[in-house]
């Protein structure tokens, strides 16, 4: 049995005696939300946290609101069913409410918050990982280990990012506010994940994500598609967020392409993307976006699925989105 290793636990009851404890313990504390992806890896070692800092009490992380300009507030601490069940977020974004329906069981769902799923932990083969296993290994550079076995000349772990919300804000243009003792400040999601799989989060340990800020829809329609072995349960192996604006006389005049689950961070499709503005959106040109976008997935010994296939795919989801956005 995998025992969970000893730590302090607080519940605060209020936003700034969460901050004050996060800022007590520093690098030392964990935020437990749900908890779902937290405490399994505690039990393998992979997290060792002095301090466990439970959110799950606080009012201020609750509920989604929509301002007076049109904008939409999520709250972090909001569960992923009640998130893909949500009429504003079903109707405005749909892309959101699918990727936290897709994301593992209904059980996670029930437990499982937004926050906790932006700030997923990188994942490989060879880290998620029982904790003997890796010590046969001999672990591995992203814990305990020194060297990256996906790539053993890399001087930078590979893990990837397996959030499927992430890719989903990226695209819709979210930015999150991150508050610690006596300040907060505004982050925009494309700017929040770095391209490292250990320093994956542009976050400090004292920081916690409170809120996400979506922008008017503006006419947009959006989707998300996901690939994994198994359909009800298992982590993306590829993730592809899309937007796009299609005038009524079929012009496309935004768009955006995000991968995710194809690096240590959501990769965004630029050049795929401005392909699309100014054009009628064919199904020529949609084969054309896919296959430049997918020029952004380069597999590793990292997740599922042979290397090959998990190229090929990319094009494929791509394809399959921008057809459905487009119909």
């Amino acid at each position: 049995m995998m025992r969970l290793p000893p730590f302090r636990y607080f519940a605060p009851a209020t936003l700034p005696e969460a901050v004050k404890v996060l800022a007590d313990y520093g690098p030392a504390a964990m935020v437990l939300a749900g908890g779902t992806d937290l405490l399994p890896n505690m039990k393998r070692r992979q997290f060792t946290p002095q301090a466990l800092v439970s959110v799950q009490q606080l009012k201020e992380l609750r509920g989604i609101r929509e301002t007076e300009n049109g904008s939409v507030i999520i709250s972090a601490g909001i569960t992923l069913h009640e998130l893909a069940a949500h009429p504003l977020i079903v109707s405005r974004y749909p892309a959101l409410a699918q990727a936290a329906a897709l994301i593992s069981t209904p059980q996670i769902r029930n437990t499982g918050t937004l926050g906790g799923n932006v700030c997923l932990d990188t994942r490989c083969n060879y880290y998620n990982q029982s904790y003997s296993w890796r010590k046969a290994l001999g672990f591995c550079l992203k814990k305990d280990g020194d060297i990256c076995w996906v790539a053993p000349g890399s001087a930078k772990c590979l893990a990837i990012s397996s959030s499927d919300t992430a890719p989903v804000l990226v695209s819709l243009g979210a930015t999150f506010l991150l508050v610690r003792q006596g300040s907060e400040r505004l982050v925009p999601a494309v700017d929040f994940f770095r391209d490292d799989g250990i320093n994956y989060l542009n976050k400090d340990p004292e920081e916690l994500l409170t809120e996400v800020h979506l922008p008017p829809p503006q006419g947009t329609r959006s989707t998300y598609l996901k690939l994994r072995r198994r359909g009800s349960f298992d982590f993306p192996v590829l993730g592809v967020a899309a937007v796009l604006r299609i005038e009524p006389d079929g012009v496309c005049t935004a768009a955006k392409i995000v991968l995710g689950a194809a690096a240590c961070k959501p990769r965004v499709a630029d050049n795929a993307a401005d392909m699309l503005i100014g054009q009628k959106v064919t199904q020529a040109l949609i084969t054309l976006v896919a296959q430049e976008a997918a020029k952004l997935a380069k597999p590793l010994d990292n997740t599922d699925f042979a290397y090959g296939y998990r190229k090929r795919m990319a094009e494929v989801f791509v394809r399959q989105a921008l057809t459905k956005l487009a119909e």
